[in-house]
């Protein structure tokens, strides 16, 4: 099969062996009530409320929200606003931990005999894309359209990044029957499991996983990838395991497939079993920064500053702190800012270049690595000119902001950049 451009990267797996550890408790969690795409969940206690483990504690305000639940157990200090890394200011609940875990007395695995019933406990278990777009789980699953193929993100494409490494090492089974439970539920016949092959350990216990079962597993294939950026992008991962190209303006639903976060499938399995919502994140935390790589469990809510000394890093010496991986990460500020569900890495960075940008010289670099086959310098001189009509010929509204052209760029232009802040000329329809 033909493959899309991008761009080869240290792969700088540095926990990729390391087993998860589970955090100290933290004293006190905030826990934002936006962590989805759409309207922010409305908050449903108040100061002075005893809260336990996995009980609802805000509600969705829309009809495309998912609700928010509590990840310790302990008495709600404070309702407070909490500014986004994206400049937005939404509420958040503020939870002292009495230390104890106790979880809600009222959960139970939902009952889901039909498709109705399955949505339902989808949206009620709060889950959101794991893979770091946030969008709602049952959103995905409700899609008025047929889905011929079920693909499973397992591709881990960013530097650094672990977290979805260890899910399927640590619990694989949980990953093979979520999968399994998606395609009953969703009637879908078959799965396609795409996953680099920098991760030969992880295609192994797939592998082994499913030929425990042959005859059962016949639906669910695993498609090793080549191991090249950006991989994981939904785009270039549908066409690289089905040969479907989606469409500008369309979603990968319009092309008959569903794609899913690995460590999503494994949540929804276990949350069928257990009733237990989604109130903690396995993260990578790394970077030069950090004296112990670590993957952690951690309660949604927890300040980076716990984190980041659990795993020895020099924090007088840092310079960037990055959520998410290097590529796609967005920088923070402040290290009491909490992890919420879209997370999957925390990076810790003391060596920060200096970067000097020049004029371009044409190179053509930045086409070369666009998966997308655009043509970013193009779109930055149209940006710079704020030329609506010359960015919607060139197709900005096709980039993904992989940052493929700004990291090949000898200029070291600010490619991507200009085109994240150029999709905001674009008119709405």
């Amino acid at each position: 099969m033909k493959h899309l451009p991008g761009i080869l990267l240290r792969h700088r797996k540095h926990t990729a062996d390391h087993p998860t550890e589970m955090l100290p408790l933290p004293a006190k969690v905030q826990i934002p009530m936006s962590m989805h795409i759409g309207a922010p969940a409305a908050p449903i206690v108040k100061k002075g409320d005893a809260v336990t483990v996995g009980q609802c504690i805000g509600q969705p305000a829309g009809a495309n929200g998912v609700p928010v639940h509590a990840s310790v157990s302990g008495t709600v200090s404070a309702i407070a606003d909490y500014r986004t890394p994206f400049g937005t200011v939404c509420q958040s609940v503020i939870i002292e931990s009495d230390g104890l875990q106790t979880p809600c007395p009222t959960l139970a695995p939902p009952k889901m005999d039909t498709k109705a019933e399955f949505l339902a406990a989808v949206r009620e278990s709060g889950s959101v894309g794991l893979g770091g777009a946030g969008f709602p789980t049952f959103l995905k699953c409700s899609v008025e359209k047929t889905i011929d193929c079920l693909v499973v993100n397992a591709a881990e494409c960013e530097p650094y990044l672990t977290s979805d490494c260890r899910q399927v090492l640590e619990h694989v089974d949980d990953v093979i029957g979520g999968i399994r439970l998606i395609l009953q539920k969703l009637q879908i016949k078959r799965c396609i499991i795409g996953i680099e092959t920098n991760q030969a350990a992880g295609i192994k216990c797939l592998l082994d996983t499913l030929a425990k079962d042959q005859s059962a597993n016949a639906d669910i294939t695993v498609q090793p990838l080549p191991s090249r950026y950006p991989q994981g992008a939904e785009k270039v991962l549908v066409f690289h395991t089905t040969g479907q190209v989606v469409p500008e303006g369309k979603l990968s639903f319009d092309v008959g497939v569903l794609v899913m976060n690995v460590s999503t499938c494994a949540f929804l399995y276990r949350y069928c079993q257990t009733g237990m919502p989604l109130v903690e994140r396995r993260i990578t935390v790394d970077g030069d920064a950090v004296a112990k790589p670590c993957n952690l469990i951690v309660p949604i809510g927890t300040p980076l500053r716990d984190l980041l000394n659990y795993a020895d890093c020099d924090i007088d010496a840092t310079k960037r702190i990055l959520l998410g991986g290097p590529m796609m990460g967005m920088a923070v500020c402040d290290l009491d800012m909490p992890i919420v569900k879209a997370n999957n890495g925390l990076l810790a960075f003391c060596a920060v270049p200096e970067v000097k940008t020049t004029a371009c010289i044409r190179c053509g670099r930045c086409m070369d690595a666009c998966p997308m086959h655009l043509m970013p310098m193009q779109l930055e001189k149209a940006y710079r000119k704020q030329n609506v009509a010359a960015l919607q010929a060139y197709h900005v509204m096709l980039c993904m902001n992989c940052g493929s052209c700004s990291f090949v760029c000898p200029a070291k232009r600010p490619l991507a950049e200009s085109n994240q802040l150029a999709k905001a000329l674009i008119p709405r329809t």
